[in-house]
């Protein structure tokens, strides 16, 4: 991460300044996650008033969303785009939960389960999808050397297909990821906490993220909300593994976003 060009070098106040308002617009971006888990910490497993804990969740995640929207924190548009990675992320775990499957469980009865899913862990998707939305307003993001939509659209269709056909032909997620790689090695993404801008290799804001986003599972699977098999007998750690695959999904879910006709206004394609 570096500053923008053109600038005169900031001083040890300054970046102490930027460093803390990049810190609270982070928090701010992470308001839909942050409430949602503040509900995980806050509901016991046996649920509210007879209401089983994956309702009470659904419920209030719902409430939450309906919150960003009428505060004016989303836009009818960026709830579209978030209800389909609600969409995308409730098909994924269907299909992981299958009988023929079982990469995880959601071990807990619920009214709103579908297909032993229940209905709020499309939200856990969602909230990425809101993170980046939020993030790109917040910090007036600017792509630089962004790839051809068609390329980056064609990666991400197969980062996601990849998710269900690993068990059926293979898991290509490496040779993907360095397709992935090689498209966004020159892409820069260009944010302002301040008034000073900042650059930071995009790669290297996937990998933070999907870092992040594995952090958060650990927490949500230590609390229970579901279960891998290596912890049905005692907690464990979530596997490494999972943070290349959070991260992969987080390169699906920024494609999407920048389809978003008032944010490709603010990425540069190279000719």
């Amino acid at each position: 991460m570096g500053p923008g060009t053109g600038r005169v070098r900031a001083s040890g106040a300054e970046w102490a300044r930027d460093f803390a308002a990049f810190t609270l617009k982070e928090a701010q971006a992470c308001w839909f996650a942050f409430l949602f888990f503040v509900a995980v910490f806050a509901v016991p497993r046996e649920g509210l008033l007879g209401v089983p804990r994956y309702d009470v969740l659904l419920i209030w995640a719902l409430l939450v969303q309906a919150h960003l929207v009428w505060s004016g924190r989303e836009t009818w548009d960026e709830l579209k785009a978030i209800t389909l990675f609600h969409l995308l992320g409730f098909a994924l775990e269907v299909f992981k939960t299958s009988a023929a499957i079982r990469s995880w469980s959601y071990p807990d009865f619920a009214y709103t389960k579908l297909w032993g899913v229940p209905l709020f862990s499309g939200f856990m998707y969602a909230a990425v999808g809101s993170y980046i939305i939020q993030a790109w307003r917040l910090f007036d993001l600017r792509v630089r050397h962004h790839p051809p939509y068609g390329l980056a659209g064609l990666a991400a269709g197969a980062l996601y297909l990849n998710f269900f056909t690993q068990h059926a032909i293979g898991d290509y997620r490496w040779v993907l990821a360095a397709f992935a790689l090689g498209l966004y090695a020159r892409t820069t993404v260009v944010f302002r906490p301040r008034e000073r801008d900042y650059r930071m290799p995009l790669v290297l804001a996937f990998v933070l993220i999907g870092f992040f986003i594995w952090l958060a599972e650990n927490l949500g699977t230590f609390f229970g909300l579901w279960a891998y098999p290596h912890q049905l007998g005692a907690w464990a750690r979530v596997h490494m593994s999972k943070w290349s695959a959070w991260t992969l999904l987080v390169i699906m879910s920024f494609t999407l976003v920048v389809q978003l006709k008032h944010i490709k206004a603010r990425i540069h394609i190279p000719e």
